[in-house]
């Protein structure tokens, strides 16, 4: 096992090697840069590909032209690239092409603080394209490691489900610096519970059966196949049709390739869970290393409190919010995305605590579940009583 010292979008290259990816294509933007600039690098000496795109569209049309020619493909942004992916996002949805997405998240709306972390594409990661009728497939890494193990993951899932994958990261992580592993051989690979799925080609030319099966090889274009694709709505044949009945086939598809094979995607962490406590810590990314630090302090000083980790993000795991507690939601965010997610699944108090581009202390925290223990309401934040 190699051990490196570098960052979130390092560790995230290195995955993207392990777990073969054959040509990246992306555009500047912070906090993703980086990973650009070491693919460029990175994807010659691997036998792989690396194409600088005039924009963030094209970039990920070029990923799926890659993905059609039988590459695994990745591409990088930020938030304001990944809202200008919309169109060829939905393309690859719908024509059930596997690559990977890398979103390092800085705060918004628009171009908002180059230089900050934000959690603002909660949402947007979900339906990231027009007229709905699909699920997604979103990672959300707290750490180095993870960023690397989860890319790793990404592309495994992109293969299984025909779909693409986004891995959902914060500047905190993709900037951050850390140790972490990279397996030299499959039993190191095996170790880490980590698996590389190999490009396969689906013979054609008809798509793919009205079912919910995974593990189908994709669409591949050329090479003798006589595959047929297409962003249109395909009859089982290949062609396109305007048949409404095939259209729901189609979604159906789109919908429960996913759902119904939801533990390959669902992964999550817990601290004090198992004693029913009265409030739950809710996070993701960055967010959550402070919260669990908060919630082993609030338990030490005898406070009834335990926190829920989202590893993955969508589909969303309602089942983990049924127990009956006050849920505190810590994003980086002012609008509270994940919360609202929470308050629909859960069905008891929901309270939040957001700020743009920066954590909350350990100790605020502490405070604010001391504060929910007794039945008070948590403060506003100062902006919030400077706006008011």
């Amino acid at each position: 096992m190699k051990t490196y010292f570098d960052t979130g979008n390092a560790a995230m290259v290195e995955a993207a090697v392990i777990a073969g990816c054959g040509l990246f294509s992306g555009y500047p933007i912070t906090p993703a840069t980086e990973i650009a600039e070491h693919m460029s690098r990175r994807m010659p000496l691997a036998g792989g590909m690396y194409i600088q795109a005039e924009d963030e569209t094209a970039a990920l049309h070029i990923c799926i032209g890659g993905a059609l020619g039988g590459l695994k493909t990745m591409t990088a942004t930020s938030g304001p690239g990944y809202v200008l992916y919309a169109d060829p996002y939905g393309w690859a949805i719908s024509a059930e092409v596997p690559l990977v997405i890398v979103n390092a998240q800085r705060v918004g709306p628009v171009s908002g603080i180059t230089g900050a972390p934000g959690q603002g594409e909660f949402y947007l990661s979900r339906y990231p394209t027009h007229g709905g009728n699909f699920e997604t497939v979103v990672l959300a890494p707290n750490s180095v490691q993870e960023a690397f193990t989860m890319t790793v993951q990404a592309f495994a899932l992109a293969e299984r489900f025909r779909t693409p994958v986004t891995v959902l990261a914060d500047q905190l992580v993709t900037d951050g610096y850390a140790s972490f592993s990279v397996p030299e051989n499959d039993e190191e690979l095996r170790a880490l519970g980590l698996r590389v799925v190999p490009r396969r080609a689906h013979p054609g030319p008809d798509f793919y059966p009205a079912c919910d099966d995974i593990d189908i090889p994709p669409v591949v274009l050329g090479r003798g196949t006589g595959a047929a694709c297409s962003d249109w709505t395909p009859t089982e044949e290949g062609y396109d049709t305007e048949d409404t009945v095939e259209h729901m086939r189609h979604a159906r598809r789109l919908i429960y390739k996913i759902l119904a094979h939801r533990e390959l995607v669902d992964r999550y962490e817990t601290c004090g869970m198992e004693n029913d406590p009265d409030i739950v810590l809710v996070s993701y990314g960055s967010p959550s290393r402070v919260v669990l630090g908060a919630v082993k302090e609030a338990r030490r000083q005898g406070l009834s409190a335990g926190c829920i980790r989202l590893q993955s993000l969508w589909p969303f795991q309602d089942e983990l919010f049924r127990r009956k507690a006050d849920y505190l939601v810590v994003e980086l965010n002012a609008d509270g995305q994940l919360a609202r997610e929470v308050e629909r699944a859960a069905r008891y108090p929901v309270h939040f605590m957001g700020a743009c581009g920066e954590l909350p202390s350990a100790a605020e925290l502490v405070e604010a579940i001391r504060r929910l223990e007794r039945g008070e309401e948590l403060p506003p934040s100062t902006d919030e009583r400077e706006i008011r």
